[in-house]
């Protein structure tokens, strides 16, 4: 009741104060995201796992100052800045994993803004711009995992890919070194803006606000190097909006620009290349490793990536599967990618309309202006000069383009990959940075049913139309423009009714997710009252274990034939090989109890073959969901 009475406050508010109707409902919607989400930590959902856990590890050692870890634990690839942004957090509050979703929380709620403000300087209107940020605001089960789980690297992606294209947005658009006059085929050819030479290329007085973007040329280097260092899934995104930038602004980065660029980048790839000279290792030949293993066929592959792949990874899907019906994402995704790359490369590739000469208003003082794209009374553009809005469609288009190439490689890259034949529901995360592309992925069919929203809606925030809307009002639509239309407004709204439905869908799985954690806690509490504490168990048992007893108990890992498996940190398997008293933890129904009560006479307890030479006995003590087998004395 609380948080209704605040969204309608705010909305009353903005209604009052007159902020356009779109941008208080996507204020509106926002905060409805983060809310949803907050409500979910609160029930223990999305439900944690030991890898989170180690993460959760990681962030303890370093608020301690125990440990500067690099990597995540146990590997030598993936950064730990989940860890390092948790690490405050538990310094003052303790660890727990509320504490450690808030920072991802906190990442979400950027991705958020950064896409409103991104589908907004991409040209879209503030009703688009809503349509993206509700999709967006919507989460099925693997998209708040993907979100929410400080698992590693994940929860960075999205935001980061955002901020990319943002910056790239602002580095393109404005005034150029260089102005385009029509040639030959319609091409634009670049020119001097004066009659005198041609400044040399990499001069940045050339261009007066290029020292004025310096740091946002560091900032697009600073995120780029920080992802390359926790997670290289978005680094399509690096590639495609860094092309952007060679193409728009090259004397930009021959000059000053460049290296403030590749300072930057080092910046946020230090930890990473510190690392690699100080131990010789090679990040991406351990990634290349740890996705090799058995390999899949190409049809699994296929059906992986290019069927279940798009569904899962956008949130089209129930928790841990896809339906038949929500399948149809597959076909409408790789449909809308193509769509997009013509409507972007058309309008990328249509020559700019340059102002015809004109005679100077009264008072305006005829002079050569150099570079300058604006005459002296700052309105008129120069003879010969694309309008600047003209200039900005075209950047628009070229952005658009980079975050749709790059959703592209990551599909291709995640299709070829093993895991999408072997894992694909899993696996799915991989492709959690196509969400980045939103705004472009859904831009044709906006273009195609924004007639009849118009029509609807007025003139929105501006008071102006668009030109197309403008021409569009003047002529009768035809028969294949209105099924257009009618076929776009029914995808547009299947998209948010799938969604829609994959998010209540991972709202009923709360309450089971929050009875697990509730008998997780109980676990925890029992090995307290036994004065447990040095344990042996599954890898999904061991450093969830460790982590939210604050390393009260200690786990080594074994697999389900008690073998020793994959300890992250190897500090724990000494301390508990220490102990002959250590204690053996598996769920009920495991396989790992089910060799632990093979071992055991059912009448004496005697074990057939002892775990340790030294003990021949094991108690039994049955919590909720758990089976703890303790060395009798």
């Amino acid at each position: 009741m609380t948080l209704c009475a605040g969204l309608c406050g705010f909305a009353a508010y903005g209604w009052r104060r007159r902020v356009p109707l779109p941008v208080v409902l996507a204020a509106l919607a926002i905060v409805a995201g983060v809310a949803y989400r907050l409500w979910l930590l609160r029930h223990d959902a999305p439900p944690t796992n030991s890898d989170e856990a180690t993460m959760g590890l990681a962030a303890l050692h370093i608020a301690q100052g125990r440990h500067l870890p690099v990597w995540f634990y146990g590997q030598a690839y993936m950064g730990t800045l989940e860890a390092y942004l948790a690490a405050p957090l538990f310094a003052l509050a303790g660890p727990s994993v509320l504490a450690l979703r808030m920072p991802t929380l906190a990442l979400y709620a950027l991705f958020l803004v950064l896409s409103w403000r991104l589908t907004r300087r991409l040209g879209g209107e503030p009703w688009y711009a809503l349509l993206v940020v509700a999709f967006l605001a919507l989460g099925s089960d693997r998209v708040v995992k993907n979100q929410l789980i400080a698992g590693g690297g994940y929860p960075e992606l999205n935001p980061a890919g955002v901020a990319l294209a943002l910056l790239t947005v602002g580095l393109c658009a404005g005034r150029s070194a260089t102005r385009s006059t029509p040639g030959r085929a319609g091409r634009s050819r670049a020119r001097p803006a004066s009659g005198r030479a041609s400044p040399a290329p990499g001069v940045i007085g050339a261009d007066p606000d290029a020292g004025a973007r310096l740091p946002r040329w560091a900032a697009w280097g600073l995120v780029s190097g920080l992802m390359l260092w926790v997670d290289p899934l978005v680094l399509p995104y690096v590639l495609t909006t860094g092309a952007v930038l060679v193409a728009r602004r090259r004397r930009e980065l021959a000059a000053r620009a460049g290296p403030v660029v590749a300072g930057a980048l080092l910046l946020g790839a230090a930890p990473m290349l510190l690392d690699s000279l100080r131990h010789g290792r090679n990040p991406l030949a351990a990634i290349l490793d740890a996705s090799g293993g058995e390999a899949a066929t190409w049809g699994e592959r296929l059906y992986g990536g290019l069927v279940l792949g798009p569904p899962l990874g956008m949130g089209f899907c129930s928790p841990g599967h896809c339906a038949d019906w929500q399948l149809w994402w597959a076909v409408a995704f790789p449909a809308l990618l193509l769509l997009g790359t013509a409507v972007a490369w058309r309008a990328l590739r249509t020559p700019i309309p340059a102002t015809p000469p004109a005679s100077p208003p009264p008072g305006a003082v005829a002079a050569d202006l150099g570079h300058l794209p604006f005459g002296r009374d700052g309105k008129r553009p120069r003879p010969g000069q694309p309008e600047s809005g003209d200039d900005e469609r075209r950047v628009s288009a070229a952005v658009r383009l980079a975050l749709l190439a790059g959703a592209a490689a990551v599909l291709l890259a995640y299709t070829v990959s093993s895991a999408a034949g072997r894992t694909p529901v899993e696996s799915a995360r991989y492709l959690s940075c196509l969400a980045v592309a939103t705004p472009a992925l859904l831009w044709p069919l906006w273009r195609a049913a924004r007639r009849g929203i118009v029509r609807g809606v007025g003139q929105g925030d501006t008071g102006v139309e668009s030109e197309d809307v403008g021409r569009a009002r003047h002529r009768a639509p035809s028969g294949a423009s209105r099924a257009a239309r009618v076929g776009a407004i029914a995808v547009l709204a299947a998209v948010l009714g799938t969604a829609t439905a994959a998010t209540a869908d991972a709202i009923g799985t709360v309450p089971a997710v929050q009875a697990e954690a509730d008998r997780h806690r109980a676990l925890v509490d029992a090995l307290d009252g036994l004065g447990v504490r040095h344990v042996r168990g599954g890898y999904w048992t061991c450093n969830r274990l460790t982590f939210e007893s604050g390393e009260n108990v200690a786990c080594a890992v074994v697999d389900d034939e008690l073998r020793p498996g994959l300890d992250r940190w190897p500090a724990y398997r000494r301390v508990v090989a220490a102990d002959p008293d250590a204690a053996w933890v598996a769920p009920v129904g495991s396989p790992l109890a089910a060799t632990l009560d093979r071992r055991l006479d059912p009448n004496r307890g005697l074990l057939d073959r002892p775990l340790d030479p030294r003990r021949g006995t094991l108690d039994v003590v049955a919590v909720d969901g758990w089976r703890i087998y303790l060395p009798r004395h």
